[in-house]
């Protein structure tokens, strides 16, 4: 079976692996207070153009969400995200375990609008009893969205613009940054995110770590005591150097990437091989992740020797994802495509 329904089937990049088994043996300070952090903070400072940020290593992105969102926002103020937002549809109400209500809002393709943003503030303080209500305080974006799709430099630009004039932090969710930063269609760079947002995150697990996130935040205001708000709620790996040294090596000679083109090159293939054989596609996604609609019939012929995740009803089709990482092996890509062939 071939797996294509996620990109964190697999372990991590042989440089990881390797460093890992180098280094094994050695000695260091504990909870991220070793050389390998400290140098991959450095590093990740300088591909944001920002070297005033401070970085933070966590293990996974759910946990990243919750505690930035939490340890920004005050009791009675929630976070705007698209419906189909990751800490609305996919992290169980993590971050509503955490006292904030999450304000979803409609969307088609998985962005947000500012002026939807705008709009939603608007109607919160024209409504007479808006301190009833919860407050709209925050918003939060994913980058590549989780159908794949893309924020251009204008979308986020105009985002960050009606945030500051309004106060409020915007926050994107990274945790498939590399894959959407490679995209034929990105005008997006590292250090423009970090310019435009308050706090972002760098996605290790899903672009090639074993498991990881860096958490960047560029907003003074939010820096403060966040390493006891991540002690506190039992974020802080006590062997952090775990996490610094993937980060490290994936961002020394451009490795991080390397291998994030290597999976939507991929991607790109599947792409048109779906199109080829007049198979309609869900969203326009120009990233790692495609979402083909396929007849009962044609699921049920692909899913022999393929693994891929079932998205949702698409008319009298479903609508499924096929999804690349940094380890998915050309050879497989093309088998599948002689499958797509011949249905």
């Amino acid at each position: 079976m071939i797996r294509l329904e996620s990109d964190y089937t697999q372990g991590a990049v042989p440089e990881i692996i390797a460093r890992l088994t180098e280094t094994n043996m050695e000695m260091t300070p504990g909870y991220g207070e070793d050389e390998y952090c400290f140098s991959a903070a450095e590093r990740i400072k300088k591909e944001c153009d920002m070297p005033t940020a401070d970085v933070h290593f966590l293990v996974g992105g759910t946990q990243t969400n919750l505690l930035f969102i939490s340890s920004v926002l005050r009791p009675h103020q929630g976070v705007m995200c698209a419906h189909t937002g990751h800490i609305n549809a996919h992290e169980t109400g993590a971050v509503e375990a955490t006292g904030h209500k999450v304000l979803a809002l409609g969307s088609k393709d998985g962005t947000l609008t500012a002026k939807q943003v705008k709009e939603t503030l608007d109607a919160h303080y024209a409504d007479t009893t808006h301190e009833h209500i919860v407050q709209p305080a925050m918003v939060y974006v994913s980058f590549p969205t989780e159908n794949g799709t893309l924020y251009s430099k204008a979308q986020l630009t105009e985002l960050s613009e009606l945030c500051r004039e309004r106060d409020i932090p915007l926050y994107l969710d990274g945790a498939r940054l590399g894959y959407g930063l490679m995209s034929e269609k990105n005008d997006l760079t590292m250090a423009d995110i970090a310019r435009l947002c308050d706090a972002f995150y760098i996605g290790g697990t899903k672009v090639g770590a074993l498991f990881g996130e860096a958490l960047v935040i560029t907003n003074d205001k939010y820096k403060k005591d966040f390493r006891y708000i991540e002690k506190q709620k039992g974020a802080m790996l006590a062997k952090g150097r775990l996490l610094g040294l993937q980060f490290d090596t994936l961002f020394t000679d451009g490795l991080y990437y390397k291998i994030s083109t290597h999976a939507v090159c991929l991607a790109k293939k599947i792409r048109d091989a779906f199109e080829k054989k007049n198979i309609p596609l869900y969203f326009d996604s120009p990233t790692n992740q495609q979402f083909p609609c396929l007849t009962d019939e044609q699921m049920k012929k692909l899913s022999e020797d393929f693994a891929f995740s079932y998205w949702c009803k698409a008319g009298d089709r479903h609508a499924v994802r096929f999804c690349t990482s940094w380890a998915t092996r050309s050879e497989d890509v093309e088998r599948l495509i002689e499958e797509i062939r011949s249905l």
